[in-house]
């Protein structure tokens, strides 16, 4: 099954290139009232919410079912076993009790079908003709109910996950990303390493993911998504009789409280030496909790989209000068701390006047006549429109609502538009203020170890590039 990390995967992947802005400014409609005739709600006695989204286009039928489960839940001696379960979840239960059986009912049913795991949640999902729709709730239910996590499936899937721990190892930037994220998150770096530790993964039982289960699995902690060619009063009327076996309960972050993140408190750097082609960079901040400061998050998100636009001042500064072949800002917006990221692609020679260059623009972005209004309209108005292209396909924005429902609140995603189009110039520069100028941050570097011996290049001198505010390179 796949491991996503949705936006925080383009630092760890190094992906450069920048969101295009080519969209003309236009008057943002209050989208809430558009998604609020589309997306329909009911809570169950059970506790598990259910979400119906009506879509005529195609005769298909997305189910999905979303926990609030994840790497924010690992302790360190859980780390990768949420993406364990995800993988057990395909096995044998007590419906389907031989090994394959259950896999060969949604092949049955002729349902497409797959999951994910990310910090904050785990999904499951198929898609299938919509006359299958119970058969597809059936199909969910039954290994949410009762799953036998036998040892000999166990052991099997313990070498598929090892197997993609070993292809992530392998990878370019992954010892980067590794290491950053221990000096980001410091002792609570399990709670953000989706892919988990080769030790824990190598040792995993089946008490541990009864555990799992029982703590998270439970209907309260979870959502239902019925999204395509559905009458939402069927769909709801299915859900209600095929779920509301699935018993409450209790409280999983009260009984098993999250901790907070531990704040960062002095800047530090990380040198990876891999066989690369060119310097890449990372700079990360922690960056805000969109429970508890979300309108920093709509910020983020305006402020990331201005500086990413091919038109604005930090990209002339910073690429059409060539110090930098490209340079994206990135906020991941999560629950449990999302990072703030900065990454690009220089040369060996360039790379200090290149990252006193990036380092000096974050500064002057925090001064007033940085930011154009035009440049901002411009900006919402193609987030507007992206964001509409994503409810065209039902699957994909099932994800999409899962994602948000479990990282922010449904009612987060349905007024994002809105709450964007509503950022001033002054609130951009608020939250670089906050969260970037001036704060402590993690420096990663992957280059080769011959052009790091040849440009004597140390961490403690990476740490000090750009840390005067205001100072051009």
């Amino acid at each position: 099954m796949r491991v996503i990390k949705g936006r925080a995967a383009m630092a760890a992947s190094f992906c450069f290139a920048a969101l295009l802005m080519s969209a003309a400014p236009a008057p943002v409609r209050a989208q809430r009232a558009e998604l609020e005739k589309t997306i329909q709600r009911r809570v169950m006695a059970n506790g598990l919410e259910v979400i119906v989204v009506e879509n005529h286009g195609v005769p298909l039928v997305t189910v999905e079912i979303t926990v609030r489960n994840g790497s924010f839940t690992q302790a360190p001696e859980y780390a990768g076993l949420a993406h364990m379960f995800e993988h057990m979840f395909f096995k044998a239960n007590d419906t389907y009790p031989v090994p394959d059986q259950f896999m060969d009912r949604g092949s049955e049913l002729g349902a497409v079908f797959n999951a994910s795991t990310k910090e904050e949640q785990v999904n499951y999902y198929l898609t299938l003709s919509a006359d299958s729709l119970e058969g597809g709730l059936k199909f969910l239910v039954s290994a949410l109910l009762a799953p036998k996590f036998r040892q000999d499936e166990l052991e099997r899937e313990r070498q598929v996950v090892l197997g993609e721990y070993d292809r992530n190892e392998s990878s370019l930037g992954f010892k980067l990303e590794q290491a950053m994220g221990k000096k980001l998150w410091d002792g609570e770096w399990s709670r953000k390493n989706v892919i988990g530790d080769r030790q824990v993964l190598q040792t995993v039982t089946p008490d541990k993911m009864r555990t799992i289960k029982n703590l998270y699995y439970v209907p309260n902690n979870s959502v239902l998504i019925i999204s395509g060619d559905v009458n939402p009063a069927a769909a709801f009327a299915s859900a209600e009789k095929i779920f509301l076996p699935w018993k409450r309960g209790d409280d999983p972050f009260v009984k098993a409280p999250v901790p907070p993140m531990p704040v960062l408190t002095k800047s530090v750097a990380v040198i990876d030496e891999e066989p690369v082609n060119a310097v890449s960079v990372l700079v990360q901040w922690q960056g805000p909790s969109v429970r508890k400061d979300e309108d920093a998050t709509f910020a983020a998100d305006v402020y990331s989209d201005v500086l990413n636009n091919p038109q604005s001042r930090f990209w002339k500064r910073l690429v059409d000068s060539g110090l930098w072949q490209g340079v994206v800002v990135n906020y991941y917006t999560l629950n449990n701390v999302g990072p703030i990221t900065v990454s690009g692609q220089t040369t060996p020679d360039k790379l200090r006047k290149a990252l006193a260059a990036m380092m000096y623009e974050l500064d002057e972005s925090v001064k007033p006549g940085y930011f154009s209004q035009e440049e901002l309209n411009s900006t919402k108005a193609t987030r507007a429109v992206s964001t509409a292209f994503g409810t065209e396909k039902s699957s994909d924005f099932s994800h999409t609502i899962g994602f948000w429902w479990a990282a922010s609140g449904l009612d987060y995603y349905m007024k994002y538009i809105d709450e964007m189009a509503r950022r001033s110039p002054q609130n951009l520069r608020d939250y670089a203020t906050k969260y970037i100028l001036g704060k402590p941050h993690v420096v990663g570097v992957l280059m080769t170890h011959e052009d790091r011996v040849r440009i004597k290049l140390t961490e403690d001198e990476l740490v000090k590039i750009g840390v005067v505010p205001g100072v051009a390179p």
